[in-house]
């Protein structure tokens, strides 16, 4: 097969340095699995006995500590006696983290106040035991769903940070969490600090995803804060693809210790031009933490979560939803929900070839058989030459390549081409003739897609019909105009 035309952007939508950064394999060598047989009926279980104790006497006396509060408590800071109690509830906490094996906490850097940087972001998040970063900043506030907040036991510890509660049923939610950081952040160090995981989802550390622009809208001094887990065998890891949480838990209760390091970075103070637009500020902050951590950086996020969960539900690869989303949202105008569709139909193409296009599998979705113009077509969604189209390859050919061919114009062009006399249908005959001309298309084939066309089984294909046609397959949109320019090329031939 020919190698891949150059389309349009080629350069700026290569793929990402590391192309998924949501999944998690652990990697067992035979030490391993002795330690966590031995571990499994000896350490372990004291372990996990003694964390519910610990885990329960901190929710006590969180519970204690919001206990009875009015409306008007609950809009303020905790003190008094309720927040005479943090320094113990603290305690207790990190002893959860302490007879799970996290023994050393190794920090660098210097951490500023509330007054001086009051939003800390912290990255990479890659683990629910990256909860022990917030209990070593003091149980302040975080970001957090509000189902989360209603969980049993735990839902009463995220309360006790008094959280910033994001309610995704809201349509509001969004402009309400944003105005809620903003007062807080403005507050002048009378709040705890907001700590955030900008990435908003969890990764395998190898790069730094996109950053959520909402906890940067307040334009306030933030400090970076960064987390390694330098452990030679990672049990902490939860990502999209790979253990579960209660497998990780296990784990890591089965391992002598786990080491942690988080580094505060020096306090980034946005300039004037960043504090009027969050994303650039949300940018140069992620920039500042890959530099200390010395990862890329990609424009991922949990938006290809989402396409992930998709293509797991419709027996893909999870692999195959991840497009680099952001990437394709600043620079194609991609919106999720169309996203999602498009994996729809990448689906009714792919399933039977595992999770890529095949050449013939393009060819039979488009009841057309091999050509040259095919081929042509089929290299430049292609884009890096490997013989099969990905999701993220489909999607960007149907922006760069497909959509923009699939003008009204083309498609009146091909009806006109096929509509022998200007009778305003197309026959069965007149189609067999036109594509056995330009594909070599045999005549059951052209029979197969004409019933596919003539949704009212009318025996004729109107305009309308085909117009839909084109646009629920606008992949036929270049060959429309490969077999346009070609007739054009014939006519100036021959004068």
């Amino acid at each position: 097969m020919k190698r891949p035309v150059v389309v349009p952007r080629q350069e700026s939508l290569m793929y990402p340095i590391v192309k998924n950064p949501f999944v998690h394999n652990l990697q067992f060598s035979t030490l391993d699995m002795i330690r966590i047989a031995l571990m499994s009926v000896t350490i372990a279980p004291v372990r996990l006995v003694s964390l519910a104790l610990l885990f329960g006497l901190a929710w006590l006396l969180a519970a204690i500590s919001l206990a009875y509060r009015t409306p008007e408590e609950k809009e303020k800071p905790l003190a008094g006696w309720r927040n005479s109690l943090r320094p113990l509830v603290v305690f207790v906490s990190r002893c959860v983290f302490f007879v799970g094996g996290f023994h050393w906490l190794t920090v660098k850097g210097e951490q500023h106040t509330a007054k001086e940087a009051p939003i800390v972001a912290l990255a990479p998040h890659s683990s629910f035991l990256d909860a022990l970063v917030i209990v070593y900043l003091n149980l302040s506030t975080v970001v957090a769903k509000k189902e989360t907040s209603l969980a049993p036991v735990i839902g009463t510890l995220i309360e006790y940070t008094q959280p910033v509660l994001v309610k995704r049923e809201d349509p509001n939610s969004r402009t309400n969490t944003i105005k809620e950081i903003h007062k807080r952040a403005h507050s002048g160090g009378k709040w705890p600090q907001i700590i955030i995981f900008p990435e908003g989802t969890c990764t395998n550390r190898s790069c730094l995803i996109n950053f959520k622009s909402g906890a940067f809208y307040p334009g306030t001094p933030v400090q970076p804060v960064i987390i390694r887990y330098p452990n030679q065998f990672d049990t902490v890891t939860w990502t999209w693809e790979g253990p579960g949480a209660f497998a990780l838990l296990w784990y890591t209760l089965c391992q002598f210790y786990t080491s942690v390091e988080i580094e505060f970075l020096p306090v980034y103070t946005p300039s004037e031009e960043e504090k009027k637009n969050a994303a650039l500020f949300a940018s140069n902050v992620r920039a500042k933490m890959a530099e200390a951590l010395g990862v890329p950086v990609t424009d991922h996020s949990y938006d290809d979560c989402r396409l992930m969960q998709k293509a797991a539900k419709l027996k893909l690869p999870k692999s195959a939803g991840l497009v680099e989303f952001m990437k394709l949202n600043k620079k194609l105008g991609l919106k999720f929900d169309h996203a999602n569709d498009l994996l729809d139909k990448y689906y009714a193409i792919a399933k039977n070839s595992g999770g890529n296009i095949t050449y013939d599998e393009f060819a039979k979705y488009l009841r057309l058989p091999k050509s040259e113009a095919l081929e042509e077509v089929f290299n430049l969604y292609d884009r890096n030459g490997s013989g099969t189209i990905d999701f993220r390859e489909y999607v960007i050919g149907l922006s760069l390549i497909s959509s923009p061919e699939n003008t009204e114009e083309t498609i009146k062009f091909a009806f006109q081409l096929f509509d022998e006399g200007n009778k305003g249908y197309i026959t069965k005959e007149e189609l067999s003739t036109i594509l056995h001309g330009a594909f070599n298309m045999d005549g059951l084939d052209a029979k197969v897609l004409f019933d596919e066309v003539d949704v009212n089984e009318d025996g004729k294909i109107c305009f309308d019909e085909f117009y839909q046609h084109a646009m629920k397959k606008p992949e036929y949109a270049k060959l429309f105009k490969t077999y346009q320019n070609a007739k054009m090329n014939g006519h100036e031939k021959q004068e």
